[in-house]
Parts: structure tokens; C-alpha cells; sequence
């Protein structure tokens, strides 16, 4: 499997690092071996103080496609849940500088802890989904998936044309306003809607 991460797909949070308002999806990838499941601690690491939480939407591919169109993307996913994109920002700040690749800074082991996964079937539209971050008891994160500047549906289309999307396959779908550092200490719960689907405590 792997995981398919979209940058600046809110645009305030675009705005929050003075970064451009693209027009077409910013893809990057992260490996398995990012994955973290809820209720595991996250160890920040050792080559950075400056690791930032980033709150998003994840679905999850139930179905083999290439060159899907978006009329029929609904298809080829039926669950979602919350993961966090940990962002090694210090390190981002100096790739990006060099005009380098961000995986060092975005797909160390453990940087992309994932919730328990509902079916999509609970809502009514999933392009009007509230999901929020709590650190230590207080909303850090709050958004809507009507907020994106590419749907759902959208992002399916456009990284079906450059990537085979497999069964299982993960898709972060973008972070809205509000990333912010983590501290050791620190715990974090992610929700959608009511359901608190995702926990994990800063070691």
C-alpha cells in the first residue's frame, strides 16, 4: 500500500506559511512504514525541535484504478477517517530552500498516525464533513471538507492519472488553518463530527 498526501488544499492554511494558492493538487508520498495507529505514542525525532501537527481527512481505496473520472470516484473508496500529517517544519523550511524533495520532513517513520476508519455511508455529503484537533483537552484544528479547493472526488481524478491506486491505498486529503508544534507531553485527539476516532500521546 501507500500513502498519497495533498498540500495546500485549504487555502487559509496556505496562507498560515505564506505559500502559494495552487492550482492543481501539490502530491507528495509518505511509506507504510509512516504509519501510525491510534492510541500509539509518536517519538518525535532526534533531527528535529520543531515537528507540527497537521490535521486531515483520510480515505481509504477499496478498489484497483487508473484514469478515473470524477463521476465515478465515489466508487472506488466507502470509508474515512482522521489522520495527521507530523511535518518536520524545520526541516521542510531548509529543503524547500534548497529546492529539494520534503520527504525527509514529511515521511520519517511515525508521521502519519491514522484513526479508526467509518464508513462514508454515515454522512450525507462527504463534502460537508466538521473534524477538529484537540491538544491536551483544547480545539487546535477545526475544518470542513467543503472548505478544500479540491474535492474529494477531484483529487481521485487528478492522482489517478500518475498512480495506479490500489486496494488499500491511503489518501491525505489536505490540512485546514491551525497546524501548530507539538511538545513532548502533549496528547492529541482527533474527531469527525462527534466520534472520537484518533488518539496519540508526544513522547
Amino acid at each position: 500500500m501507500k500513502i498519497i498526501c495533498i498540500g495546500r488544499n485549504y487555502a487559509l492554511h496556505a496562507k498560515e506559511l505564506n505559500n502559494p494558492i495552487p492550482k492543481e493538487p501539490v502530491v507528495f508520498m509518505k511509506p507504510d512504514s509512516a504509519i501510525l495507529q491510534s492510541d500509539k505514542p509518536f517519538f518525535i525525532p532526534e533531527f528535529t525541535d520543531n515537528v507540527h501537527h497537521e490535521l486531515e481527512i483520510v480515505i481509504k481505496i477499496n478498489k484497483v484504478g487508473k484514469h478515473i473520472q470524477k463521476k465515478f470516484a465515489h466508487k472506488y473508496y466507502n470509508s474515512i477517517t482522521v489522520g495527521i500529517d507530523f511535518t518536520a517544519r524545520d526541516l521542510q523550511s531548509q529543503l524547500k530552500e534548497k529546492g529539494l524533495p520534503w520527504e525527509k520532513a514529511k515521511a520519517f517513520d511515525g508521521s502519519a498516525p491514522i484513526g479508526k476508519f467509518i464508513s462514508v455511508d454515515k454522512f450525507s455529503n462527504i463534502q460537508d464533513i466538521n473534524f477538529r484537533l484537540e491538544k491536551n483537552g483544547k480545539i487546535v484544528q477545526v475544518g470542513n471538507t467543503n472548505e478544500m479547493l479540491f474535492s474529494i472526488d477531484s483529487l481521485i481524478e487528478q492522482i489517478s492519472k500518475y498512480f495506479t491506486l490500489k486496494i488499500g491505498d491511503l489518501i491525505f486529503t489536505g490540512t485546514p488553518a491551525g497546524v501548530g508544534k507539538v511538545e513532548v507531553g502533549d496528547r492529541l485527539e482527533a474527531f469527525i463530527g462527534t466520534d472520537l476516532l484518533l488518539k496519540t500521546h508526544i513522547k
